[in-house]
């Protein structure tokens, strides 16, 4: 009786603490500069109560909802964290927290959040073109590769400047083709920050435990769960092969579903028939 009781009050002191740190950091954020708080009400009238045929997707931690905001005659993107996800509610306070202080054209822009009524919820501006995975899985039309090329060099310029430019040191960690969204005119643009890491260069990386998405994991971060600079780029690479070869990073159509496409790219790349891996 005594352990269930400790545990009890572990677990409690581990929400209340999740609650207080979100509660604490917006209260920091509301006296600076940037994002701002939205009302709840505003935000559901924003998005017809979250109505299901203007959801956007749905991710690990909830659903992503097309808005507008009438005040400011502008479309966005408000992600609804689940009450149920703890998982998510530590996602929320990370992206708070690092994107806030972000400002890249190649990044997703937060606009605001709102922790009001048990829900957690974020504001991006709306990004027109979807993400690129759309585009590139979709079995629709062929990306030219004047954009491929524009977006690549996007998605670097982004990293570039998490990792070297932005007066702090940002690793990613889930740098995936769902994740880089486009804007009306095909620009890239990094988002879901909410497995991002500060990482403090004196201290230097300390084991996160792995947590990302599989075939665009460094093997080293999965052997090791310190996430570098290293991992993100490993990362970037499986993108740009995907935007290369127009298939997905673990599943080739064409070679079967369990032929990686980092793998394949070696084997052809040894045959000395690389051209017959890239898009057509």
């Amino acid at each position: 009786m005594s352990v269930f009781a400790w545990r009890k009050r572990t677990r409690g002191k581990g929400k209340r603490g999740t609650v207080e740190n979100s509660e604490s950091m917006e209260r920091e954020m509301e006296n600076g500069t940037g994002p701002k708080r939205f009302p709840y009400i505003e935000l559901v009238q924003a998005t017809n109560n979250f109505a299901e045929e203007g959801k956007l997707g749905e991710g690990g931690f909830g659903g992503v909802y097309k808005g507008f905001l009438s005040d400011s005659d502008q479309f966005v993107a408000v992600k609804k964290i689940s009450r149920r996800s703890v998982q998510g509610k530590k996602a929320y306070i990370s992206e708070v927290k690092i994107i806030s202080r972000l400002r890249h054209k190649n990044l997703v822009q937060l606009l605001g959040w709102c922790h009001e009524n048990g829900d957690l919820l974020l504001v991006y501006e709306f990004m027109a073109n979807s993400s690129l995975d759309f585009h590139l899985f979709g079995g629709r039309t062929m990306i030219p590769w004047a954009v491929r090329y524009n977006i690549t060099l996007g998605l670097a310029s982004a990293l570039l400047y998490l990792h070297e430019e932005s007066g702090q040191y940002v690793v990613h960690r889930d740098i995936k083709s769902s994740n880089i969204m486009l804007d009306s005119d095909f620009n890239a643009k990094l988002g879901d920050f909410g497995l991002a890491r500060l990482v403090d260069e004196k201290l230097g990386v300390r084991t996160t435990g792995v947590a990302g998405t599989w075939g665009y994991m460094a093997p080293e971060y999965v052997r090791t769960g310190k996430a570098t600079k290293g991992t993100d780029v490993f990362s970037f690479g499986v993108v740009a092969l995907e935007i290369a070869c127009g298939r997905r990073s673990t599943q080739p159509e064409y070679e079967g579903p369990h032929v990686p496409l980092v793998a394949l790219v070696w084997e052809s790349y040894g045959n000395e028939r690389l051209c017959d891996v890239a898009d057509k």
